[in-house]
């Protein structure tokens, strides 16, 4: 039997392209860098990213 082949995951950063280690090892992960990981925090602070939602309808979720 052949012995199974520790392979490391690399993925995208998912905001500069670039190869990521997906692995505990890799504090910042899926970004490669912790820049990359202030840069995408910074966009969704400033709203640049957004989750769509649609409006309430019903009266009891306008008053939460």
């Amino acid at each position: 039997m052949s012995e199974p082949v520790n392979k490391q995951r690399i993925v995208r950063c998912p905001t500069c392209a670039g190869d990521s280690l997906f692995a505990p090892s890799n504090i910042w992960r899926p970004f490669c860098s912790e820049r990359c990981r202030q840069i995408d925090l910074g966009a969704w602070a400033s709203e640049g990213f957004r989750v769509e939602a649609s409006p309430p309808t019903d009266e009891q979720d306008l008053e939460q």
